[in-house]
């Protein structure tokens, strides 16, 4: 497994290497070892999720509440997605900086971010299937939200599928409705950075 950081430090591309026949084909899409050597400590799995999008659905920018915060390590099983990293942490180096990962079902990467960091999802195609591990278990009361489409985050999102299809974004009420950066820092609820 092959991996590098992302321009926000503290999150990480993992790619791993596909051992393929006319049966199939096999990788190993976690491996704790390698996860420590490149991020430098363990992830504790707390919960394991599986979401399932058509084209355009776009699901995030959701971060929680720190401490504790929640880590992730993210992949995509079936389809694509643009898997999109937020430094939302207040006084860091990239603070309102955002990266992205393209995750499919052919190269297999996976994407790990830490926590204080906010995570979007765009489905580049119908029935696209993301799982990613947790390292705590969802809590209501630490979930906060950011609006993906935010101009001044400027993030750069697709409009075509993976087949050239225009794209349409779907997004969750909840997700529409989501403070926007200025309004998130107004609002004082964003995490703090801590070196």
């Amino acid at each position: 497994m092959s991996f590098r950081e992302l321009k926000i430090p503290g999150a990480f591309e993992f790619t791993p290497r596909q051992f393929g026949d006319d049966r199939g084909v096999f990788f190993e899409w976690f491996k704790s070892s390698d996860f420590e050597q490149a991020v430098g400590r363990p992830l504790e799995l707390a919960q394991a999720n599986c979401s399932v999008s058509a084209a355009g659905v776009l699901r995030g920018i959701h971060f929680t509440d720190t401490p504790p915060g929640q880590a992730k390590y993210v992949t995509c099983t079936k389809g694509a997605f643009l898997d999109v990293i937020v430094d939302l942490r207040v006084g860091s180096p990239t603070f309102g900086t955002w990266d992205s990962v393209l995750i499919d079902d052919v190269d297999r990467r996976a994407v790990y971010l830490p926590e204080g960091l906010g995570h979007a999802i765009l489905s580049l195609e119908d029935g696209s299937t993301v799982m990613y591990l947790c390292s705590i278990e969802y809590t209501p009361s630490l979930d906060r939200d950011m609006n993906p489409l935010d101009p001044d985050l400027a993030i750069d999102w697709p409009t075509l599928a993976r087949d050239g299809s225009p794209l349409e974004y779907q997004l969750s009420d909840k997700d529409k409705a989501a403070p926007s950066l200025a309004q998130a820092i107004d609002a004082g609820y964003l995490p703090t950075y801590t070196s």
